[in-house]
């Protein structure tokens, strides 16, 4: 395989640094990406992770995986992308110095804006040499999110490759115009989109799930033999979800935890004015999990506070729940140390 110009013979490994020009001061920039490829051929999976500079679990997911001793036995071709957007993983931002976001820019033009030119090399160079994607992100800044694994339900192989990461929720979702997914999907690539915990922060449940839900993958499409990592549970399959949102402007004190299970009228929180002298409830319209949620107690009218993954009856919520706990309870209890 021949990726950037570079040559990777069957049975090797290398780091290879794609040219993107020079930054404003005149200091090189490059795109870099690690390529295994094995010894047996086989499927060729991208994975990639800070597409939004500021989400930086999946940094952690790809620095495991390419240090696992796993991969030195794959069928096919590993190609791992730690830092799409360079720029912005620099800087602390989830966009590009264009203030553009590079997921609503693919597929990308060479002749387009900075951002249009990112996904133009990343396309080329990475998602139309695979067969397999998974695209690691966390939720936008100062908000959390459990993880979830997001696709099109609809197609087969796609569904396959969501059940076979064992996220806690599996999430049917459209994709979205200038989306990593959507420019995958229409280069005839199956990819996941995975989300789990916060930007610039480190989570090590949200972590360890992405983790072996890539190995597990990697299992299903026949890139490693043997038996993939245990799921602890089904995932909970959602067609929904829907964001709560504040009733006022003020100081909010949520009450509900990410990945509690909620009923119809249940009081998520609580929104006041800086004296108490006000207070309305903060109330869910929905039954199901909550699979993200606002970490700023400075709240504005209108502002998305709970994001709700509506998932059945209050019974199987609340069931998924008691064994998303146990996952985290359990996070502590790995090879890796974990990181706090």
């Amino acid at each position: 395989m021949t990726v950037g110009g570079v040559r990777v013979g069957a049975g090797q490994r290398r780091t290879i640094t794609i040219p993107m020009g020079v930054m404003s001061n005149h200091a090189p920039m490059g795109l870099p990406l690690h390529v295994i490829h094995g010894r047996r051929d086989g499927p060729t999976l991208f994975v990639s992770a800070a597409v939004h500079g500021d989400e930086v679990n999946g940094v952690e997911i790809i620095r495991r995986l390419l240090n696992s001793a796993i991969v030195s036995r794959l069928k096919g071709t590993l190609l791992a992308v730690p830092i799409v957007n360079v720029h912005g993983f620099i800087s602390h931002s989830r966009y590009l110095p264009d203030r553009r976001d590079l997921n609503r820019s693919f597929p990308g033009n060479p002749k387009g804006s900075l951002a249009s030119q990112l996904a133009d090399v990343f396309m080329e160079e990475v998602v139309k040499r695979s067969t397999h994607g998974i695209d690691l992100h966390t939720a936008s800044f100062h908000r959390d999110n459990l993880p979830q694994v997001r696709c099109q339900l609809d197609d087969p192989e796609q569904a396959a490759m969501a059940e076979a990461f064992g996220a806690p929720v599996i999430l049917d979702s459209k994709v979205r115009e200038g989306s990593l997914r959507g420019a995958a999907a229409e280069a005839g690539v199956q990819s996941l989109l995975y989300e789990a915990g916060e930007a610039l922060r480190f989570d090590e449940t949200a972590i360890r799930t992405g983790y072996l839900g890539v190995v597990r993958v990697m299992h299903a499409i026949g890139m490693l033999g043997g038996r993939a990592p245990k799921k602890r549970m089904e995932s909970a399959v959602c067609d929904s979800s829907t964001w709560v949102r504040s009733p006022a402007s003020g100081i909010l004190r949520a009450t509900a935890a990410k990945g509690a299970a909620v009923r119809t009228g249940d009081t998520l929180g609580i929104v006041s004015d800086p004296f108490g002298e006000t207070e309305e409830e903060v109330n869910a319209h929905a039954d199901g999990i909550i699979i993200g949620r606002t970490n700023l107690p400075v709240v504005n009218q209108g502002d998305a506070l709970f994001h709700i993954a509506q998932v059945g009856s209050h019974k199987e919520a609340a069931k998924i729940a008691d064994l998303i706990q146990e996952e985290v309870e359990e996070t502590f209890e790995m090879d890796h140390p974990p990181i706090v």
